[in-house]
């Protein structure tokens, strides 16, 4: 005789991934999901994603789906539809190339006036610095002036990273899956102490200023 019953809190949770060209967004999906690393890819276009699955702890299933949104899409009116529903992003800069960390502050405010939490604030977002195993001397931000962009933008933290090397990617999807759950905490309605326990829950749903694109 069964002597208890493990019950999972199953989330689906949709992620952003958001920046320039050649950021490497494709390639931070692949190691992320796949453990895969491959110079060759092609440019995506439009829109792609995939899906993580984490145990995130003996009582929580997270199901993470990935959104690549191309480059070219900077901006456009169709980042509204695939922005809808996103409750968190990553939003990737070349640390070899300047023009796109001088990009991220656009696509911060894009992100920031298209989708947003039921308290109306920003769904929590992450940077990310890729491409550091081939940073240069000087050639991106130093960690304070990181730290200072990211609090006047409203990012919950940043991170070097690496697809190639497999550089902190991980480590930057559990901060921002924690920052998820812990809004999903705050804004999910909890269930009476007797009702039964229920095995899935909806996704934090994050609201669009707009249903049109």
């Amino acid at each position: 005789m069964a002597t208890g019953l493990c019950i999972h809190n199953d989330h689906l949770f949709k992620v952003l991934v958001l920046g320039e060209t050649g950021v490497g967004k494709t390639c931070i999906i692949r190691r992320y999901v796949q453990q895969l690393f491959t110079e060759h890819y092609r440019t995506t276009i439009g829109m792609d994603f995939a899906l993580k699955i984490i145990d995130w702890d003996n009582g929580t299933l997270v199901r993470l789906q990935l959104w690549d949104i191309a480059g070219q899409e900077r901006f456009g009116n169709m980042t509204r539809v695939y922005y809808k529903e996103a409750v968190g992003a990553f939003v990737v800069f070349d640390v070899t190339r300047v023009s796109t960390f001088e990009a991220i502050t656009k696509w911060k405010s894009d992100l920031d006036s298209k989708v947003y939490l039921p308290s109306g604030g920003p769904i929590p977002a992450v940077l990310l610095a890729n491409k550091c195993d081939q940073r240069k001397e000087n050639s991106m931000p130093s960690s304070s002036q990181l730290d200072n962009f990211c609090k006047e933008n409203g990012f919950v933290s940043w991170y070097e990273t690496s697809a190639k090397d497999n550089v902190n990617i991980d480590d930057a999807a559990r901060c921002l899956v924690e920052n998820i759950l812990q809004n999903f905490k705050n804004f999910h309605v909890e269930e009476d102490d007797d009702s039964t326990v229920q095995l899935e829950n909806e996704p934090l749903t994050a609201e669009s200023k707009s249903l049109c694109c």
